[in-house]
């Protein structure tokens, strides 16, 4: 089997929807918006704070992205790691298969891992071969190997707090509707004024703070002095994704002709990606002031994209 290797980490989940659904798929960069996540930040619980919509999280984003590209997929998870593995092994004979959320912290080929740290991740399984299982994994490693028992480990998510039952995959992608990125991108864009205005039809944890709120609380936060572990998942991964998304988004709206949206949407790009600098240097004071000046730009993209 041939599939197309796209990589990048950050974006793991629009980067394996792009090898699955192959040619026929738009630049990851239309996925990552269509899933809905550069539209707000969240603080998970009064404690995690992610450049992500509140109440989002990749499982929603992945079905929405799927939907508005008009594709559908078959979804199975549950089970003993014996049924699942069987359920993998007859599933990559029709095609390739989008596993996950796995612990990213258990794929033993990659370097550090060994450790179970809550780290969600999604890749492409290509094959199970004897006790082998061959995958495509954004974070950088084209037909990788794992033994199934130490695969099926990773795949259980034991510490994925939105992930409900265990061995999560996707397979059997049609498509039931041709619609092109533009399109797509258009049908997206009253999901994204429900995220930016605060959805109430999605749980949270207890605590937990959207939007505005959020970033002027995670200032706070700073100032307080940042719990470490918060530090190192923001300097390795949040921010830099965080700025990502913006920045795509911002070229998304552009290319929709919606020039007022996407000059907000790059002014918030460049902020987090500017939070980078300061948070690895130790400048608290200038990450705390640039979060405050995040703060406003939620609702100054909402309401340029209502009046476009």
């Amino acid at each position: 089997m041939s599939v197309t290797y796209v990589g990048s980490g950050p974006y793991c989940y629009a980067n394996s929807l792009a090898m699955v659904l192959g040619g026929e798929a738009p630049p990851p960069a239309v996925i990552e918006v269509l899933t809905g996540s550069p539209y707000g930040m969240q603080l998970i619980g009064g404690r995690l704070p992610l450049f992500d919509a509140f109440g989002w999280d990749p499982e929603i984003g992945i079905d929405a992205a799927l939907g508005l590209l008009g594709w559908e997929c078959e979804r199975a998870d549950g089970g003993t790691a014996a049924a699942a593995l069987d359920r993998l092994r007859r599933a990559c004979q029709d095609g390739p298969v989008l596993a996950g959320p796995l612990e990213l912290g258990l794929l033993a080929y990659q370097p550090g891992s060994g450790r179970a740290v809550g780290a969600d991740h999604y890749l492409v399984v290509l094959e199970v071969a004897g006790d082998t299982v061959l995958v495509h994994d954004p974070q950088g490693y084209p037909y990788a190997t794992l033994p199934v028992d130490a695969f099926a480990e990773a795949w259980r998510g034991e510490l994925i707090p939105y992930l409900e039952r265990p061995f999560r995959m996707r397979h059997r992608f049609t498509r039931r509707e041709q619609v092109g990125p533009e399109e797509a991108l258009r049908r997206s864009l009253p999901a994204g004024l429900a995220w930016l205005a605060g959805r109430t039809d999605v749980e949270v944890p207890p605590g937990t703070l959207g939007l505005a709120e959020a970033a002027e609380r995670t200032a706070e936060l700073v100032e307080e002095g940042l719990d470490p572990e918060i530090r190192t998942l923001w300097q390795a991964f949040a921010v830099r994704v965080g700025a990502r998304r913006l920045n795509d988004l911002a070229a998304c709206l552009s290319s929709l002709r919606l020039d007022a949206g996407a000059a907000v949407a790059a002014e918030q790009a460049r902020i987090v990606g500017g939070l980078q600098g300061p948070l690895v240097w130790g400048d608290d004071a200038a990450l705390a002031a640039g979060l405050r000046r995040l703060a406003p730009t939620y609702e100054r993209l909402r309401t340029a994209l209502i009046t476009a």
